[in-house]
């Protein structure tokens, strides 16, 4: 069911993983996108799925730790599509994984740059527009990294932790102005970043089996739900797709 036909939704780091998964799930259900990357090329794959299953989609190259990229990728979707409906605040690195005491400083900033800045970013670029129209949803993806430290992912968790309590300030200042926000746990997906997370050999998340990963398709249906008005009443919370009752809400096995 085509729930979110002609909905304009940014999905950044849309190349891989989660958000190309997410990208296809929200295209599917009607949705227009704007998949944004580091570089629009990356994002061919995902966009020529798309197209070929006749949805509306285009690639925006757009480092989100660099507010004037971000503006310039939310313009153009503006130019393209008049509107923008949703945000997926999906970009993310894991790097630096290691010990503090023998951290880069320089890397473990950009982490922070990417996965809590980032965030900021893209927030601060579309609220204004979604406070005009009165409308709008934010999904954070956020992780269990945020309330659980884990051995080696110091910038990882302390950016994770920094986007939980921006999506709970964006509830806060735009939730009864129409703005929806959520913060949105996908789990221990089988992606690109649990490759290094397993090379590295540090903690007990690099020791799960790769068959022991979950796929991307459960958190890309989940992310395409919450943007649909079935999920309004539970706006302002961070979620997690391991919430059975979540889970039978959107239709996924538990």
């Amino acid at each position: 069911m085509n729930q979110l036909t002609d909905q304009v939704i940014i999905v950044t780091g849309a190349s891989r993983g989660i958000g190309a998964a997410a990208a296809i799930a929200l295209a599917e259900s009607g949705a227009k996108l704007c998949l944004s990357s580091r570089s629009a090329a990356a994002c061919s794959g995902v966009l020529e799925e798309i197209k070929n299953a006749g949805g509306d989609a285009f690639a925006a190259s757009c480092d989100v730790s660099d507010f004037a990229a971000v503006e310039k990728m939310v313009d153009e979707t503006l130019d393209r599509y008049g509107r923008i409906d949703a945000l997926i605040n999906n970009a993310g690195i894991i790097d630096p994984i290691g010990a503090i005491a023998t951290s880069n400083p320089a890397d473990w900033a950009k982490n922070i740059s990417v996965n809590l800045v980032g965030v900021y970013h893209g927030t601060r670029a579309v609220l204004p527009h979604f406070l005009d129209q009165k409308s709008g949803v934010i999904i954070n993806i956020s992780s269990g990294a945020a309330h659980g430290p884990m051995e080696g992912w110091s910038a990882y968790c302390s950016g994770k932790a920094g986007v939980y309590m921006m999506t709970r300030a964006t509830a806060l200042e735009a939730g009864e102005k129409g703005v929806r926000v959520y913060g949105f746990a996908p789990g221990v997906v089988d992606t690109e970043m649990q490759v290094a997370i397993r090379a590295s050999g540090i903690n007990a998340v690099s020791q799960i089996p790769r068959e022991n990963l979950a796929s991307a398709a459960d958190p890309a249906k989940a992310i395409a739900w919450l943007c649909t008005e079935e999920a309004r009443d539970l706006a302002g919370q961070e979620l997690t797709i391991r919430d059975e009752a979540l889970r039978k809400r959107i239709g996924l096995a538990v």
